[in-house]
């Protein structure tokens, strides 16, 4: 075994992926045990079937959805329990539940759309994020007064007030939407009135499928082929991850039928991913896009994806940046209701991936983390 201190990459596949004591990893033993215990007791408290007794889908109640957006048009599949993984050095040195299942993950894909983005934009299908969409892509969708003036960036940053309907689902439904815990969407889905585009931060499941939409007409080809292609296969994840659009999402692209994939599980679909693959992913992003030497995607792109935005500042490119006191100012992650999280520190070179925590306890968990360093 090479020096448990210097950074490695896992072999493919999840192959021999090396682990590492505690203490060698820089870890309080024991504190690190307590707080995978916390993990694993602070289950989510999502029914495993994602639906409720009286046949209710875990979105429209956690996000108060009614009206004529409510329809579940993508896959749904039964959830595990609590697991999740902690890497030190790209080396494992915790892990706890099935961390191979693949499972929904909700807005965790909105990270991987972000850098499906990044690598439109370091192939020249993206000249510049400041451009309007409708620049380089001919569709009504970013044409008009309002849409005309939407760019990269704000579909990106989740400021774009884009308006319209894609897919059966109208940007209405996430109107006054709040997230996290404590969020009130007694309002959600009323309508209000648009802002200028990049000028006002909200978080619209519709506007982020948009996106999907748009760098499809870019690639040309389906976002998972493209995602497999250049990101997972490099960093040797496994063949079992999924990445689902809707019955409604299918569109014509040079004569043949392509599926667009969404953001997220709100109206089912998504990225059906395992943990470890998460952590994979994460560790790649935490160091800048290099895996084993290799450039996968450029240190620019990430630099700009993990920098603040002008209308929400713990908010990147489709990524959530530190935001509270006692947080490594570099930490930033990935976010999937449920909940679902990556948590990458790239200065102590730290991934940490939960599946199925409750959401509410998350803080608590990172806290119990960090304090077990030593």
């Amino acid at each position: 075994m090479s020096n448990p201190t210097e950074a490695f990459v896992p072999a493919p596949d999840g192959a021999l992926w090396e682990t590492v004591a505690p203490a060698k990893a820089g870890f309080d033993s024991e504190r690190l045990k307590a707080a995978v215990a916390f993990a694993r007791e602070q289950e989510s408290p999502w029914p495993r079937s994602l639906y409720y007794p009286d046949g209710s889908y875990v979105g429209n109640v956690e996000w108060n959805e009614r009206g004529p957006w409510t329809d579940i048009v993508g896959p749904v599949r039964e959830r595990g329990g609590p697991a999740g993984l902690i890497l030190k050095g790209g080396r494992i040195v915790a892990e706890w539940g099935d961390t191979a299942r693949t499972d929904m993950t909700f807005s965790i894909a909105k990270s991987y759309l972000s850098v499906l983005t990044g690598i439109a934009f370091d192939d020249g299908l993206i000249r510049d994020v400041e451009e309007p969409v409708g620049k380089s892509v001919d569709d009504p969708a970013f044409a008009g007064p309002h849409n005309g003036q939407i760019t990269w960036r704000h579909l990106l940053q989740q400021s774009s007030e884009w308006q319209g309907e894609i897919f059966g689902k109208s940007d209405q439904v996430d109107h006054n939407r709040q997230i996290g815990p404590g969020a009130d969407n007694s309002r959600k889905g009323q309508r209000r009135e648009l802002e200028q585009p990049g000028t006002f931060y909200e978080y619209n499941d519709v506007r982020v499928n948009v996106l999907g939409y748009a760098l499809l007409q870019r690639f040309r080809r389906p976002l998972p082929d493209v995602l497999r292609e250049r990101i997972m296969d490099p960093i040797g994840a496994s063949q079992d991850w999924q990445w689902q659009g809707y019955s409604s999402s299918f569109v014509t692209i040079d004569g043949r039928e392509v599926q667009s994939v969404p953001g997220g599980g709100h109206w089912g679909g998504g990225l059906f991913i395992g943990a470890r693959d998460h952590a994979r992913f994460g560790l790649l992003i935490g160091r800048k896009g290099e895996w084993n030497g290799r450039q996968i995607l450029s240190r620019q792109w990430i630099e700009r994806s993990l920098s603040p935005s002008p209308t929400l500042s713990n908010y990147g490119y489709l990524w959530w940046l530190a935001a509270r006191p006692g947080l490594p100012s570099s930490s930033f992650s990935a976010l999937g209701a449920g909940s679902n999280v990556i948590w990458v520190e790239p200065e102590q070179d730290i991934v940490a991936v939960l599946r199925w925590i409750n959401g509410a306890q998350t803080d608590n968990f990172i806290d119990r983390l960090l304090a077990a360093r030593t």
